[in-house]
């Protein structure tokens, strides 16, 4: 008897590329035994228990469009499977309750996120959105303003990693290369040989707000986290400072970033993200040219799909059988 795995969400082509994914997942791994099923997040609450009655567990398509699941009424369920980083929209106290894990994709984007951080780092540095706009308005480089020292290279540079889990540390390996002098601070105490593979020295939050020339920001959104950038850390960096934040939102009091911004407290910022989402158009930071700002999507790449679809097929197949599945996110 076979083991159903449902996929939640909205009917739409980016879903049939998922369901598509893990089947070519499930085949290459061997896990012909699990069964991959649509469950339309729309559907009233009795036709959802009962699409949902045989699984053992679930996989969100994002946090968009996901809506409570009735979990009393799930005795089946064991897991809910993500295929990105983030799970702040899960209830997982909630869920750890009724005896349902959470977990997260295993840094199945992990390269794509870091790779977009460090484009972020390059192109904050460099006005690169400002350049690119000057010629797509037909003013070629006349439209490329600011002052001489606005414009900078990484070499040179201290770079501040805030989170040196599976993105952050492949920020730090990508930079190696780039002459950057490498700082982080994490509340985790991760093994010596991960920490020195990286090439970065651990310091203290305020030490490396106060000394690097940019500060990236890769942790978790919980309770800890939210808001954990405000004014007083903001007021400890350099004048010359840059902000990256590829990982949520809320991590960042956005209020106070764009005081900073205004007031030229910090040089600029690069954000993959918003407290919002999709971004109010009457956001400060959509007309400020010291600010990069792309639409949360830093883990897009298809190396990352194919690796998520990987990660969720590994992680239902050890529940089926039985066994404590992998990347399990405590309910902070």
């Amino acid at each position: 008897m076979p083991h159903i795995a449902a996929l939640y969400g909205l009917a739409s082509p980016a879903i049939d590329d998922r369901m598509e994914d893990l089947s070519a997942a499930a085949e290459r791994l061997g896990e012909l035994e699990l069964e991959f099923r649509f469950v339309d997040s729309e559907q009233n609450e009795e036709d959802l228990t009962a699409a949902l009655a045989d699984a053992i567990a679930l996989m969100p398509n994002g946090a968009k469009h996901f809506r409570p699941l009735p979990v009393e009424q799930l005795p089946n369920l064991r897991l809910i499977q993500t295929f990105s980083a983030g799970t702040d929209y899960l209830d997982k106290a909630m869920l750890a309750k009724a005896g349902i894990d959470v977990a997260n994709n295993g840094g199945a984007n992990a390269v794509a996120v870091a790779e977009h951080a460090v484009g972020l780092m390059f192109a904050v540095n460099r006005k690169l959105a400002v350049q690119i706009d000057s010629v797509r308005n037909g003013t070629w480089d006349a439209g490329v303003t600011g002052a001489r020292t606005d414009f900078r290279t990484l070499a040179g540079k201290r770079i501040g990693i805030v989170g040196l889990g599976r993105i952050g540390s492949r920020v730090a390996k990508r930079l190696a290369g780039w002459e950057c002098d490498l700082v982080y601070t994490d509340v985790i105490d991760h093994d010596p040989e991960y920490v020195v593979a990286t090439g970065a020295a651990r310091v203290d939050l305020d030490e490396l707000l106060s000394t690097s020339d940019i500060v990236t920001l890769h942790v978790p959104l919980d309770r800890t986290t939210r808001r954990m950038i405000s004014d007083r850390e903001l007021g400890m960096m350099k004048e010359t400072g840059i902000l990256i934040n590829t990982c949520r939102g809320p991590v960042v009091d956005e209020a106070a970033l764009i005081r900073a911004l205004k007031s030229k407290q910090i040089l600029g910022a690069g954000l993959d993200n918003t407290e919002t989402e999709p971004v109010d158009q009457n956001n400060p930071l959509l007309q400020m040219s010291n600010v990069t700002l792309t639409p949360h999507e830093a883990h897009r790449a298809i190396e990352s799909d194919y690796k998520a679809a990987e990660h969720a097929v590994m992680n239902i197949a050890r529940v089926a059988r039985g066994e404590k599945p992998d990347w399990v996110v405590p309910p902070v």
